[in-house]
């Protein structure tokens, strides 16, 4: 095997002139039949690692890979630089009976020299029977993250693979994934029994990419397609958590005249490949998909990513944003944050084991942290995969893009190692900072921790400044975490010297401006400014309509209504049922004259107006509104429609409110009736009828604890609906 002149048979097979990064290195170390280990970004070429020696060893090559769409794009791949197809096949559910025995056939023959297997179907006794009849010449472990609990896309049937292997026919392994941090990566080397294996690790910097965090706000519909228009032509992925969001968003797009189609675990297995094979062939220009379900699309030319939801990992988000730009070429990486959100996701951890909910919520806080962190999220991001990076500034990412003021923390960061080495290195952030801070619970009182003298030392800093310069630590190497021991600090030699000889140590300042941090980077397509004239205009004519149909202010219609109607200008009926909150009762209703207002401002200011104002959503009687006000008219709990739907309980709260909102009158009395006594549910009425407010927090605050936010929620639609509907 090593008299192969592999510079030749790469451009013989593949046509490429020279290998990238270690592929060479890794070919050879297979053809000599060792294991190898490689951790290598998406894009980096971890396919020709195992291509290329599949097709020069005698025998065939078994790659275990876990999406059916990622099998036959890459099988696909392989058939288009091969004369004959019979050198590829995949097994899995997706393949009738006919075609499977072709595949078997074409197996035993010695023609087919790679073999993509689901993880599934390795299990299956006839399968392995097959592979017993035929040489093996190594296996390769695609998305080798899956087999950790601590990876982002954990499947307990990769957990079975060393076994199976043993049973099949002990050969060479090669464990591959674009993701993994080093207690993940010690997960899958111990689990396939490879050790001793050659590790082959490149660097997860992906200069070409601009990486964005966005707050997530009622316009993320909007914004995500007024981004879209104004990068015409390019290829795009809008990832988002659930199915029933991934069908609405892509019929919004669709709406607005932007060629996309959805992808998830729940359409007809046709289709999702019909679906996948359009936008790999350029019919379409953005595929709509769930996070949980993941992508094995290889496109070279994404050039952006759209996070609709964070997900449950940075593992998962490096993986995704890594299907951008993969030619080298321009690559935007948005991610809309809502901290809500992470919160519901760790609830819905409950149930599992504790080990289980320890992991989720580690991985959770993690993301929480990368969202919310004023570093370099490049920076940040590296130093999660034990990798570090040079540079103070990327350029190219929202953080850096508008640099932040830093002052300085040296005395801050010597109180936080001196706690952290006073409680023995046994105790994760969120601990250290109680200690910090000064503040008692149960954990502290067992330990008697509220009689150190370090009690409370930084009690006058507050708890984000305390969570930067943990941030900050970490990545200048003066603090690790223990992952394995879920999340506990621990202090680095670089640390101790720290301790013994302090210099300066400075901190970026957390108090941003919003608007400035979510507009860096956008270049085309960011969110144009409310008109603040016209905008006082509207409340005071709010204000006035109110007081004539005898009912607050923000019944008619929402402040976020409103800052949309001075942003596009509507001067239409239509164009005003585009606005977020406005539906045609409520257009109907209160519409006219603000459109008079509107258009008057519009001619006397000679303003332009902005051409997305025709950016359209769906009707307000879409499938899942029609749904849920059909089953309230049948006097459906609501816990039940949530259960129905596939919904969380707040979620479908949420949606209710939308349809009270946007205009259209329901009753849900029969189920407030059943969970609410009739005087409470008196006393928030009320309430709101006197508030100027339609704040929850605000109502909460007046109410009084013993009021709990379902119920304050629930009255305030039984409120609008009755008075504003």
């Amino acid at each position: 095997m090593m008299g192969i002149d592999l510079p030749q048979a790469l451009k013989e097979y593949f046509g490429f002139d020279q290998f990238k990064g270690n592929q060479r290195e890794i070919i050879e170390q297979t053809l000599q039949g060792r294991d190898t280990f490689v951790l290598m970004p998406t894009g980096g070429g971890k396919s020709l690692c195992y291509q290329l020696p599949a097709l020069l060893m005698d025998g065939t090559a078994v790659i275990i890979s876990p999406l059916i769409a990622l099998m036959k794009n890459q099988v696909d791949a392989v058939r288009g630089f091969c004369e004959e197809d019979t050198v590829a096949h995949f097994l899995n559910s997706s393949l009738s009976r006919a075609k499977l025995e072709e595949v078997k056939q074409d197996v035993r023959s010695g023609r087919t020299k790679l073999l993509y297997v689901a993880p599934e179907s390795l299990h299956k006794q006839e399968n392995i029977d097959l592979l017993r009849e035929v040489p093996i010449s190594f296996y390769a472990v695609d998305e080798a993250h899956c087999i950790s609990e601590w990876g982002h896309d954990f499947r307990p049937e990769y957990r079975k693979i060393r076994s199976l292997v043993s049973e099949i026919a002990p050969r060479p392994i090669m464990a591959l994934t674009a993701t993994a941090t080093p207690k993940v990566q010690h997960d899958i080397m111990k689990n396939l029994g490879i050790e001793d294996a050659v590790v082959f690790q490149s660097s997860f910097n992906r200069p070409n990419l601009l990486y964005q965090i966005r707050p997530k706000t009622a316009d993320v519909d909007r914004d995500i397609v007024r981004y879209i228009l104004a990068n015409p032509k390019k290829s795009g992925i809008v990832y988002c958590m659930r199915r029933t969001r991934v069908e609405t968003l892509a019929q919004v797009l669709q709406a607005n005249g932007i060629k996309a189609l959805p992808y998830h675990a729940g359409l007809e297995a046709k289709e999702r490949m019909e679906n996948q094979d359009a936008f790999i062939e350029e019919r379409v220009d953005v595929i709509v998909a769930t996070i949980a379900f993941g992508m094995g699309i290889d496109k070279p030319d994404v050039r952006y990513v759209i996070h609709y939801d964070m997900p449950k990992s940075l593992e998962g988000y490096y993986q995704e944003t890594g299907r951008a730009g993969r030619d080298g070429g321009e690559g935007v990486c948005i991610a809309y944050y809502d901290p809500n959100e992470l919160e519901k996701l760790e609830r819905f951890t409950k149930g599992r084991s504790v080990a289980d909910q320890e992991i989720a919520r580690v991985l959770l806080r993690e993301t929480a942290d990368y969202a919310e962190t004023t570093l370099c999220r490049r920076s940040f991001l590296l130093n999660y995969f034990g990798e570090h990076y040079e540079k103070e500034n990327c350029g190219s990412c929202d953080n850096c893009l508008v640099p932040k003021n830093k002052v300085e923390a040296k005395e801050l960061l010597v109180n936080l190692l001196e706690v952290v080495s006073t409680l023995k290195e046994k105790f994760n952030a969120d601990y250290i900072i109680t200690i910090l801070k000064g503040e008692t619970n149960s954990d502290v009182m067992s330990f008697h921790h509220e009689e150190l003298d370090c009690f409370g030392v930084g009690q006058d800093i507050d708890e984000t400044t305390w969570t930067t310069i943990i941030r900050q630590a970490l990545i200048a190497g003066y603090l690790e975490k223990d992952v394995e021991n879920y999340g506990l600090l621990k202090i680095t030699s670089a640390g101790k010297k720290y301790m013994k000889k302090p210099v300066s140590f400075k901190i970026t300042e957390s108090e941003d401006d919003p608007d400035e941090v979510s507009s860096a980077g956008q270049g085309s397509g960011s969110g144009e400014s409310t008109d603040p004239t016209l905008y006082a205009i509207m409340k005071d004519l709010r204000k006035k309509m109110g007081q004539q149909n005898g009912v607050p202010p923000y019944v008619i219609f929402q402040d976020t209504s409103l800052e949309a109607m001075a942003t596009f200008y509507p001067v239409t009926m239509e164009e005003l049922q585009n606005i977020p909150g406005v539906g045609a009762g409520k257009a109907a209703r209160y519409g006219q004259k603000f459109l008079e207002v509107i258009r008057r401002h519009v001619k006397e200011n000679d303003i332009e107006r902005p051409a997305d104002m025709r950016v359209r959503t769906l009707p307000n009687k879409s499938k899942l509104k029609v749904s849920i006000i059909q089953q309230i008219d049948r006097k459906v709990a609501l816990d039940d429609i949530a259960i129905a739907l596939g919904l969380d309980f707040d979620v479908l709260i949420g949606e209710v409110e939308a349809i009270v909102y946007s205009g259209t009158r329901i009753n849900i009395d029969y189920f407030i009736m059943e969970i609410v006594d009739e005087d409470r549910i008196e006393e928030i009425y009320e309430y709101f009828k006197t508030s100027t407010t339609d704040d929850i927090n605000e109502a909460l605050s007046n109410l009084g604890s013993d009021f709990s936010e379902e119920e304050v929620r629930l009255v305030r639609i039984k409120f609008l609906s009755e008075l504003a509907n």
